[in-house]
This record gives C-alpha cells, sequence and structure tokens, in this order.
C-alpha cells in the first residue's frame, strides 16, 4: 500500500492523486491499458479532425461539428490521461496548486463544450431530416461557427468563475485527492471556510447544461421521428435512421453515463463506482467516438479509403 504524507493549512501549494488503485501490483497492467487508451484516443480524434478537415466531401455543417466533437474529446482526454499516466509511474503522484487549477479549467471547459457541441448536433440532425430544402441556408457557416462559438465562450466563462471562486479559498484540511485528477467536488471538501455558496453554483450550472442540452436533444429527435413516420418510402426511412445512427449512439453512450452518475440516490452512491464511471465518461468514450463514428458512417470509410 502506498503511503501519502498529508499538507495542512492554508499555505497548501500542492495536491496528492492517490489515482485509480493504491495496489503496487496492478500499477503496471493499468499502465499499459491507459497507455493504449490514451493513444487510440489521440489517433482516433486526430484522425477525425485532420479527415473532416482535408476530405471535400465532409465539408459539411454535420462533420463540421463533427471535428469539433473529436477536439474537445481530444482535449478533455489530454487534460486527464498523461498526469493519471504518470500517477502509475510515480511513488507519489503530485500535481502543483496552479496546475491542479488549469486541470479544472480545461477539463470543465471540454466537457462543458460536449455536451452543447451534442445538442448542436442534434438540432443539425432536425434541420436536415424536417427541412431538407432549407438546410444549407439554415445551417450556413455562420449559424454552425456561431452555435460552436458560443459552446466555447458559455464554457470558458463558467469554468473561470467556478475555478477562481474555489482557489482563491484556503485549504486547510488535506492536500490528499483520492481520485486521478482535480475533481472540483473533492477540491471543496478540503477548503475551510463554508463552500455551500460555490455548491450552490457548480449544482446550478451543472443542472442548466445537462437540462437544456438533453431537452434540445429529445425534441430535435422527437420531432425526427415524427418526420421518419411520415415518410412513405422504406428506404427513405432508413437512411434518414442511419443518418442518426452515429449520433444517437454516442448520446445515449454519453448521457446515459452521466444520469448514472447524478441521478443515483445518494445512500446508493459508492465513491468506487463514482470512480470507475469518471473513468468511462472522461477516458473510455473519448476513445469510442471516433470509432462509433469511423465504423457506422459511409461517408467516413469513404473518405478514409480516398486518404490512403
Amino acid at each position: 500500500m502506498i503511503k501519502f504524507n498529508e499538507t495542512t493549512g492554508s499555505q497548501v501549494t500542492e495536491f496528492i492523486l492517490t489515482g485509480i488503485t493504491n495496489s503496487p501490483e496492478l500499477q503496471g497492467p493499468l499502465f499499459v491499458v491507459f497507455f493504449l487508451n490514451y493513444m487510440v484516443t489521440a489517433l482516433g480524434n486526430l484522425g477525425i479532425i485532420i479527415l473532416t478537415t482535408v476530405d471535400s466531401h465532409l465539408q459539411t455543417p454535420m462533420y463540421f461539428f463533427l471535428r469539433h466533437l473529436a477536439f474537445v474529446d481530444l482535449g478533455y482526454s489530454t487534460a486527464i490521461g498523461p498526469k493519471m499516466l504518470n500517477g502509475f509511474i510515480e511513488e507519489k503522484n503530485i500535481i502543483s496548486y496552479n496546475g491542479c487549477a488549469i486541470q479544472v479549467v480545461f477539463i470543465g471547459i471540454f466537457i462543458t463544450s460536449e455536451i452543447f457541441i451534442l445538442s448542436s448536433m442534434a438540432y443539425d440532425r432536425y434541420v436536415a431530416i424536417c427541412k431538407p430544402l432549407l438546410y444549407m441556408v439554415i445551417m450556413s457557416e455562420r449559424v454552425c461557427w456561431i452555435l460552436v462559438a458560443i459552446s466555447y465562450l458559455y464554457s470558458t466563462i463558467v469554468c473561470l468563475l467556478i475555478t477562481t471562486k474555489i482557489f482563491i479559498s484556503s485549504f486547510c484540511k488535506s492536500n490528499i485527492l483520492r481520485y486521478f485528477y482535480c475533481d472540483c467536488m473533492l477540491i471543496l471538501s478540503l477548503i475551510c471556510s463554508d463552500t455551500s455558496e460555490t455548491e450552490l453554483i457548480i449544482m446550478t450550472f451543472s443542472a442548466i447544461n445537462l437540462v437544456s442540452s438533453l431537452l434540445i436533444i429529445l425534441v430535435s429527435y422527437m420531432l425526427i421521428l415524427v418526420a421518419i413516420l411520415r415518410m412513405n418510402s422504406a428506404e427513405g426511412r432508413h437512411k434518414a435512421f442511419s443518418t442518426c445512427g452515429s449520433h444517437l449512439t454516442v448520446v445515449t453512450v454519453f448521457y446515459g453515463t452521466l444520469l448514472f452518475m447524478y441521478l443515483q440516490p445518494q445512500s446508493s452512491h459508492s465513491f468506487d463506482t463514482d470512480k470507475m464511471a469518471s473513468v468511462f465518461y472522461t477516458l473510455v468514450i473519448p476513445m469510442l467516438n471516433p470509432l462509433i463514428y469511423s465504423l457506422r458512417n459511409k461517408e467516413v470509410k469513404g473518405a478514409l479509403k480516398r486518404l490512403f
């Protein structure tokens, strides 16, 4: 069992991350697993970014949003993955005070942006299926950039606000974070002063983000379903379903994991279960997304063939 030395008091200058496990015999195998995970994630998402940038057949709003989805997936997996891998090698995985604040900011920005990019993609699919003749007018390049820019700008402002509020506080309880990255709710538990106001801000913004984006997705897919059911052609229905398949799979996996974490009764919450759910949505989902879009999408497979 690895032992950690605590630092207490407002003079805390670093945090100690305990990682996924304290068992020395598991450090090596887990390092290999998560190293391969990060390599697949990085190559897959970089591949999507390059493919949707250089291939002339993929210059549509759908692939514009897919490119930004790949960018945010790569962003938050990189904010977590390399530091976590370092923890498997080092006996004591230390992250500086400023490094922890930076990690909190970037993880928050990228995950919040992903939520709104997924809802923008749902709206894009709604316009493509329900208003095909006006698709290129409604989903113009300018509109796409505005939707993405609002996602990034809003995420940055909110995450900077929350992170600043957390890190101007004094830490007196401990500097040990029993996690594999700097999680804002765990950091709050180390603060000396009353944190109820900060917790309320975090929970309010989390609820607004989750509910508003999920509402856009649900309404978009309800309207899509109505439009599909009204189609007379079986081929048309199949084509409409196929254009939504990859996005619907990604949305189900991503939101399913988030809802599993946040809607559990407090009594049934397990720290280890929450940790595994966090591993899934911060490290596994960014690896799965490019695979889902590559394996289920004929246009992406065609672009790969043209590229090679």
